[in-house]
């Protein structure tokens, strides 16, 4: 099998559907308000005159390089290319105006291949066994991994863990306005046709991210004239990649995030964004420097980074054994299996091994091939922040309002990023915390549909019900671990000082 697997990965077509979704979904990735997903569904059609291996490939490579194309934008600019990247913009933005955005560009992609040919190597070996596990997923479990992401929280709240409080709820206030998913019912509309579909994400992060900073830069009109790195007091830095002698500094941090990736990416409907955060989370209470997060750590850029790419082969696994997609991206792949009559299942796996094994190590392929490209766009992206902010700025508002009316072509959406750009704009003046109530509007809809679902389910005994369920008990230790973990560090280096 191995001679015809590496025929099917040795021809031009399978190269230049290689070249073309890594290219494409870093391009479309790093542009605010278009996504992985609009590229795969507009790539579709093509694949009718493809071959399976090229078509799949290519579809394949397009969500992985989007998402890490999102990360170049979110370093740069402070302006998340995806939801995904939204954690990567609290670390690479504040690496940016030290100078160090070279740096950051590179871990990033560094992080981002690792993470995503990890799970590629996991879709190869163990995706069966793997596979197993989503099935005894369902709205309970969805509940707690959600809430066992509002943990975050914490480690997002800055000076005052009140205020970060606050904005969560805050973010999670906001999740539920529109249309109940579950019992119908409107909330929240104030009569708007526009309100019924809810806050969409991609707006929110733009105002939240961009159109603030956006603001705060022109309110410094005195230094309009002057670049990021000029007003930061900061040069350009040369450093791209870690030494050797730092790489076993990131190791564990490259493998526990991936692990966080591909079991959140197993998970029906989790995403990208969900093992991002999680995956900071974790990477802050394991650092030894902890207060460096939130003001500029290759450590949380690195697990946000890895995190998020370790998704995309995790989605994949119940995709291609169960027919059941991990992610909407999946969702969209599944499609393009389908054209080329590859049907989920064990027969995927068997009569048609050679096939699929060709666009799984393909796939290993893209994440290795886009660690290479991005390198070679970095050395020359970073230069963005040597433009003066008369007339970058001017640039950005722009295109990131061009980018929230893509969405779903409403002048709401555009609307929307106007009043969160606002909003991060008085946030920022206040001290609050805007990835606190971004991560409340990110989990919301995935903790309230599980919550009211499974009390549906539950028929009356709830506590019966979840801790009937192992993996709910699992999450729920996880979940106190997790809230406990901040007061049990504080406990032992008092000790440790009262010793002394």
């Amino acid at each position: 099998m191995f001679e015809t697997v590496l025929s099917n990965l040795m021809t031009l077509e399978v190269w230049a559907g290689l070249a073309v979704g890594v290219i494409g979904g870093m391009v479309v990735g790093a542009m605010p308000g278009l996504s992985g997903g609009m590229a795969i569904a507009l790539l579709l059609p093509i694949t009718y005159s493809m071959s399976p291996v090229a078509a799949l490939v290519m579809l394949m490579a397009i969500y992985t390089s989007a998402m890490t194309g999102g990360s170049i934008s979110a370093i740069l600019l402070h302006t998340p290319g995806t939801p995904a990247n939204a954690a990567t913009a609290i670390e690479g933005y504040p690496l940016t105006k030290q100078g160090r955005g070279l740096e950051a560009v590179g871990m990033s992609m560094l992080s981002s291949g690792i993470g995503g040919l990890l799970s590629a190597i996991a879709l190869l070996v163990i995706a069966p066994p793997l596979a197993m596990i989503s099935l005894k997923f369902s709205e309970p479990e969805s509940f707690l991994i959600a809430v066992f992401g509002l943990t975050v929280i914490g480690s997002l709240a800055g000076k005052s863990m009140l205020k970060g409080l606050l904005m969560g709820l805050m973010g999670l206030l906001l999740a539920t306005m529109g249309i109940d998913n579950v019992t119908g019912v409107l909330r929240y509309t104030f009569g708007a046709d526009a309100m019924m579909n809810g806050i969409q994400m991609v707006p929110a992060l733009i105002g939240l991210f961009t159109v603030s900073v956006v603001m705060n830069n022109c309110e410094d009109y005195k230094n309009a004239n002057k670049s990021l790195l000029e007003k930061s007091n900061a040069t350009l830095g040369t450093k791209m990649l870690p030494t050797l002698s730092e790489v076993p500094r990131y190791i564990w941090n490259w493998l526990i995030s991936s692990v966080i990736g591909i079991i959140v990416g197993i998970l029906p409907g989790a995403g990208g964004n969900i093992g991002s955060w999680i995956a900071y989370d974790q990477a802050k209470k394991r650092s030894k420097h902890p207060e460096e997060f939130g003001h500029g750590s290759l450590d949380g850029l690195c697990a946000c980074e890895t995190g998020n790419n370790a998704v995309t082969g995790g989605s994949m696994i119940p995709l291609l054994t169960l027919s059941i997609p991990g992610s909407p991206n999946a969702a969209i792949i599944l499609g393009g299996l389908l054209i080329q009559g590859l049907v989920p299942g064990s027969k995927l796996f068997t009569a048609q091994a050679d096939i699929t094994y060709s666009i799984l190590i393909g796939f290993a392929l893209s994440n290795i091939l886009m660690v290479f490209v991005g390198m070679a766009i970095a050395k020359y992206v970073v230069h963005v922040t040597r433009i003066p902010n008369s007339i970058l700025m001017p640039v950005i508002i722009p295109l990131a309002l061009i980018g929230s009316y893509a969405i779903n072509g409403s002048m709401f959406d555009v609307a929307v990023a106007v009043f969160f750009g606002a909003l991060g704009y008085l946030m920022e003046k206040y001290d609050l915390s805007s990835p606190a109530l971004i991560l409340g509007l990110i989990l919301g809809p995935t903790a309230e549909r599980g919550l009211m679902l499974s009390l549906v389910m539950a028929k009356g005994d709830v506590l019966g019900y979840y801790f009937g369920r192992p993996i709910c008990v699992g999450l729920m230790v996880l979940i106190v671990l997790s809230l406990l973990y901040p007061m049990l560090e504080k406990l032992k280096a008092h000790l440790r000082k009262a010793y002394k």
